[in-house]
């Protein structure tokens, strides 16, 4: 479920994210112009500090239970963000829970939705921080930024926080792990990735990509920010397939929850009947 990887690893977890990040979605501002950005309007209010947590970084749940939790990312960036809405009314009709990673910018253009998508139970908020830099291109304090910033706008629209982490475009380190976990955020990564940015996925590829590669304990990763050119149309059918199979649909929260310690077993005490009697 969780793992911790050897820096070797990293070349290849970069070549997985260009099919679930946002990595292809458009050529990423240089280094200089996303250091230029400015932090959130409005001057938002404080989210709560966090203890730190265990660095660790998650990308499935327990093999041995039929359970999946779908993840959308909302990508945030210099440009207006965007909504595909059709993808949440989906997954409420559909009665499907999900995690959503949220950009900071993208709640603030997008209030009443982030209000809303806060409100509903079947949704759980995660951070993407505030406007998707490239997390090992940028300083250290420059990501605590964009995560708190983040936290901060979360906390004023909605009354709620994230403790969940995804890094823009999956692009991780044991710095970037490291610092999430300092500020109480676990980082969460994917198994499974839709390829629904790719121009090329088409309803029928998202649909037999996703059914046939999911596993137990699968985090799929796709995207509502309007990228996923296809989601919303694939997603009831993937929805049906694998239900079909036996699995249950989670958000990433439960999915990772540890299993309940056992309840010691208690005699129960049998009263004589005669004795009973006897008290009254």
């Amino acid at each position: 479920m969780s793992s911790w990887f050897p820096s070797a690893r990293l070349g290849l977890l970069a070549g997985a994210v260009l099919l679930g990040g946002c990595a292809m979605l458009e050529p990423a501002p240089d280094k200089e112009r996303e250091l230029a950005f400015s932090p959130p309007a409005g001057n938002p209010m404080n989210a709560p500090a966090l203890e730190s947590v265990t660095p660790q970084v998650i990308s499935s749940g327990s093999r041995a239970k039929k359970l999946i939790a779908l993840t959308f990312d909302a990508c945030s960036t210099h440009k207006p963000s965007q909504y595909d809405e059709r993808i949440i009314r989906a997954l409420i009709d559909l009665n499907v829970p999900a995690t959503l990673f949220l950009g900071g910018k993208w709640m603030e253009e997008h209030p009443h939705e982030t209000r809303l998508l806060a409100w509903h139970p079947l949704f759980e908020l995660g951070n993407h921080t505030f406007l998707h830099p490239h997390p090992r291109e940028v300083s250290p304090q420059r990501l605590r930024n964009e995560i708190e910033w983040t936290q901060n706008v979360m906390y004023t629209l909605t009354g709620r926080y994230a403790t969940l982490f995804r890094a823009p475009y999956g692009e991780i380190d044991e710095q970037v792990v490291n610092l999430a976990a300092d500020m109480g955020l676990t980082t969460v990564q994917f198994d499974l990735a839709s390829g629904d940015p790719d121009r090329r996925a088409s309803k029928k590829r998202l649909i037999e990509h996703v059914t046939r590669h999911a596993r137990n304990g699968s985090i799929v990763v796709m995207h509502m920010n309007g990228r996923g050119r296809h989601t919303a149309e694939a997603l009831p059918e993937i929805v049906q397939r694998l239900r079909a199979k036996g699995y249950e649909f989670v958000t990433v929260g439960k999915l990772i929850a540890p299993e309940p310690a056992p309840q010691p077993i208690t005699e129960q005490v049998r009263v004589n009947p005669d004795e009973e009697r006897a008290t009254r």
